[in-house]
Formats: structure tokens, C-alpha cells, sequence
């Protein structure tokens, strides 16, 4: 975003409205937030050691349980920028609360599920209720600095990200864990108590909402584009059901895609108040490339995520308890990175040491093999958790400094969109790599991609202008 607009979210209260002694920011507000956010990249992650026990248990292959990957981002792609707009038009609260309870009913869903199909719609209602929560803690940040005159301190949006990063990262070690000793189903029944702890901790801590469409909190009218979101969610349809069979690619589901797409360019182009505003983005060119390098990142990473889990279960024979511990490298090295990009004042620097790891680790992926020593496992691990911590707070520093401040929910909203189809685009790659089993072949096939995709994010990482100017 331009100067003016980072400045609009510090002038839209006077500091001198603001008590002294009142900082702002407190532990009790952010609280609830963590712990919110937290659901879902746990829940995107931590699904990955136990996709080989649920193909066990309904007997289907690696390519039919990649469904529970992709429909949980299908539905969160849409439904970030969605909750992103309520949240600011009608109250961030309102709608965090509202996304803890499908959060709490996806739960029950999953845990008692007596079908696979059953399981794809817990997915579906987990994609939509934990989307709520990451641009609607943004939103709650947005109007906390205007109510004490000033911007979130770096540190506090470093705490959202880290507690994103946190639980992505450690998503399958707990993953791997509630399997052995739970079961699969422990999966879906852990988002029962953190839901309902979350709720009861936003409704004490967190601020009423305060009034919107006021000096004190500007914000959009409600208008959802209904068909703009319809005509997103259709396209992106067609595209995932293609991309989901590329070993069999049925091409008749590019027309559809393409005519779509057009169609929605066209209608985003001519409505007043469009679901994804296309033409704020094609005159923001620094907000647009942090999307796409966003996306481009997290395809790398859930290839690993969930293609590096299925293979060290299948073709080494590991436990899902054991390929948990075996991802413990690459989630401390998350966590630990996630907090040192948290410190940096700049972004062009830590995005391009992530990138370059993210292409060293692919490459050390397509050697791999049943011989390969333990250490070596470990240290492919290690390349993909630095990236994960480095990527994560600098790209979410990019959104708060290009993004329109008044429209930073949505922002969010599409920031996480574009990590969603990067990932729905990880687990097509898996689905074609794999077939039914994951096997060595299969894991080269996909590492060979990302080491390509790799190179591809240093060259659009060190060659953007923007970046070389921003300083936090």
C-alpha cells in the first residue's frame, strides 16, 4: 500500500484520544486471536500423517484422500476474503465468534464421521469457520490502533504470524502423535476443545465491536458480490477438479475455467463493490507480487508438508508416531525462524534466504531414496522449516504495508487465498506424482517441480523493486 494509506490507520484516531497510559495491544486481546489462528494451518498440516491410516481404514489411495486437502482450501480460498469483508463491515468479533462455532460442529462431524464423504464435509465446514479467524484478528489489531492512536507494533502482527507458523509447523509431530494414540479420528476431535476454549476467551477478552461506518472506524457497506463469489468459487472448482487428475487430465475443464474467469475479470472490472477488486491490484504491483510469492511458497511447502509425510509412511515404512518426530527438525526450525523474521526490519532479505532454502531442500528431496541415511531426512526437513518462519512474518509485514488500511481484512483474506491454492496445487502435484502409493519415483517427480518452482521465487524475489525500498 502507498504511505498514505499505512498513515490513514494511525490518523484515524488521535493519539491525544487515547489514555497515557494505555498502550494497547495486551496480552488479554491477543489471546483469543492465537489461539484462533491457530486452527487453520494446524488443521492443514496436521491431517498429513494421518492420510495413510484414513486410506487404510476406507480403503482409498493417495489420490482420493488428497479430496481432504483440497476442499479445505477450496473452501477457505473463498471464504477468507468473504469473512475478511464481514469482518469489516460488520464487526471482527462478531465474526470470530461466528467461525469458532462451525469450527466446534466440523469437529463433532469428523470425530463420529461413519463415511469418507462424511469426512469431506467436516473439511468443507472446517475450510469455512477457521477462516474467519486470521482476517478478523487483523481487523480487531486494525481498530485496537485506531482506538490508541497507533499502528500494530511489528512484534504483535509477529505473534499472529507465529502462532500461525507455530502450529503449522508442529501440525505433524502432533498429527503423528494423536494417530498412535488416538487414532485418526483424534484428527478432527482436537478442534472440539480448542473451538470452545477460543469462543469463551473472545467473548471475555476481545472488545465489543465498536460502531461501524463511524469517523472512529470507517468501514465498506455490506455488499458480498454474490456473484463475484459465485463465479470465483464455480472457476476455482473446474480448475481443482482438473488439477486433482493429471495423470488423466480431462481438458474439457479449461473452457469452463477459462469462459468463467473471464467473466468474473470482466464482472470485478464493473462492479462497485467487487469480491476481489482487480483493479486495485493491477495498480498495486507490490501488493499483487507479495500474493504471488505467497502462493508460489506454500506450494513448495505443502508438497513437503503432506508428499514428504506420505512417503516417509509408505515407501520407508515409518509409523505415522515416527514421521511426526521426523518433521520435529522443520517445525523447530519454523518456529525458531518464525520469531528471527520477527526481529528483521527488513523483507526482501529473509524472503530471499527462505527462497533459496526452499529450492536447496527440493533439490536434497530429489536424491532421497530408501538408503538415504536418517540425517539426511532430517536436514531436507530443517531446509523446508527455515522458510516456513521466514516466509510466513515477512510476507504478512508486505500485506500490512502495501494493503489499503481500512480493507485490511479482506487483504488478509486474499493473502491466505493465495497460500490456498498454492496448496490446493501441491496436493494435485502429490495426486499425479503418487497414484495410489507414494514411492521414490513419485517424490522425485514433485521435488523436481519445486526445485524449479524454487528458482523461480529467487529470481521474482530479488528482482522486486518494492521490496529494496522497504524498510520496517
Amino acid at each position: 500500500m502507498s504511505g498514505d494509506a499505512g498513515d490513514t490507520a494511525t490518523a484515524a484516531v488521535p493519539a491525544a484520544t487515547a489514555p497515557a497510559t494505555d498502550t494497547g495491544f495486551g496480552a488479554r486481546l491477543t489471546a483469543p486471536l492465537l489461539l484462533g489462528s491457530v486452527l487453520n494451518p494446524l488443521n492443514t498440516t496436521m491431517i498429513s500423517t494421518a492420510l495413510v491410516a484414513i486410506g487404510h481404514h476406507f480403503g482409498i489411495g493417495a489420490a482420493d484422500t488428497a479430496w481432504l486437502i483440497s476442499v479445505l482450501y477450496l473452501a477457505s480460498a473463498v471464504a477468507q476474503p468473504v469473512l475478511g469483508k464481514l469482518a469489516d463491515a460488520l464487526g471482527p468479533r462478531r465474526v470470530f465468534l461466528a467461525g469458532l462455532v462451525v469450527v466446534c460442529a466440523s469437529g463433532l462431524v469428523g470425530a463420529f464421521a461413519p463415511s469418507f464423504g462424511w469426512l469431506i464435509v467436516s473439511r468443507l465446514l472446517l475450510g469455512v469457520g477457521t477462516s474467519a479467524a486470521y482476517p478478523a484478528a487483523m481487523a480487531v489489531l486494525r481498530d485496537e490502533g485506531r482506538r490508541v492512536g497507533r499502528r500494530p507494533p511489528r512484534p504483535v502482527m509477529a505473534r499472529l504470524s507465529f502462532a500461525a507458523l507455530g502450529s503449522a509447523a508442529i501440525g505433524p509431530t502432533l498429527g503423528g502423535l494423536l494417530v498412535t494414540f488416538v487414532g485418526w479420528r483424534g484428527i478432527f476431535a482436537v478442534n472440539v476443545p480448542v473451538s470452545v476454549v477460543a469462543f469463551v476467551c473472545a467473548l471475555v477478552w476481545i472488545p465489543a465491536d465498536p460502531p461501524r461506518g463511524t469517523s472512529a472506524a470507517p468501514a465498506p457497506k455490506l455488499s458480498l458480490d454474490p456473484l463475484g463469489i459465485g463465479l470465483f468459487a464455480t472457476a476455482l472448482t473446474f480448475l481443482v477438479f482438473f488439477l486433482l487428475d493429471l495423470a488423466h487430465p480431462l481438458w474439457w475443464l479449461l473452457a469452463p475455467f477459462a469462459l468463467l474467469t473471464g467473466v468474473l475479470v470482466w464482472w470485478q472490472l464493473r462492479c462497485g463493490t467487487p469480491f476481489i477488486d482487480v483493479r486495485m491490484l493491477a495498480g498495486n504491483g507490490p501488493l499483487a507480487r507479495t500474493y504471488l510469492r505467497h502462493g508460489l511458497s506454500y506450494l513448495l511447502i505443502y508438497c513437503v508438508m503432506y508428499g514428504y509425510t506420505q512417503w516417509l509412511e509408505e515407501a520407508r515404512g515409518y509409523s505415522s508416531g515416527h514421521t511426526g518426530l521426523l518433521m520435529l527438525p522443520m517445525s523447530v526450525a519454523a518456529l525458531v525462524c518464525s520469531l528471527l523474521g520477527a526481529r528483521t526490519k527488513g523483507i526482501r532479505a529473509p524472503l530471499t534466504v527462505a527462497c533459496v532454502l526452499l529450492s536447496i531442500g527440493a533439490g536434497v528431496l530429489a536424491f532421497v531414496s530408501d538408503d538415504t541415511p536418517l540425517a539426511v531426512l532430517l536436514l531436507a526437513g530443517a531446509c523446508f522449516g527455515i522458510p516456513q518462519g521466514l516466509i510466513g512474518t515477512s510476507n504478512q509485514a508486505a500485506v500490512q504495508e502495501y494493503a489499503p488500511a481500512a480493507d485490511i481484512g479482506a487483504a488478509a483474506g486474499l493473502q491466505r487465498t493465495a497460500q490456498y491454492i498454492g496448496a490446493i496445487t501441491a496436493s494435485s502435484l502429490i495426486a499425479l506424482a503418487y497414484g495410489q502409493r507414494a514411492d521414490d519415483a513419485g517424490l522425485h517427480l514433485m521435488a523436481g517441480a519445486s526445485a524449479v518452482l524454487g528458482v523461480l521465487l529467487v529470481v521474482l524475489t530479488v528482482t522486486d523493486r518494492a521490496l529494496r525500498r522497504t524498510a520496517r
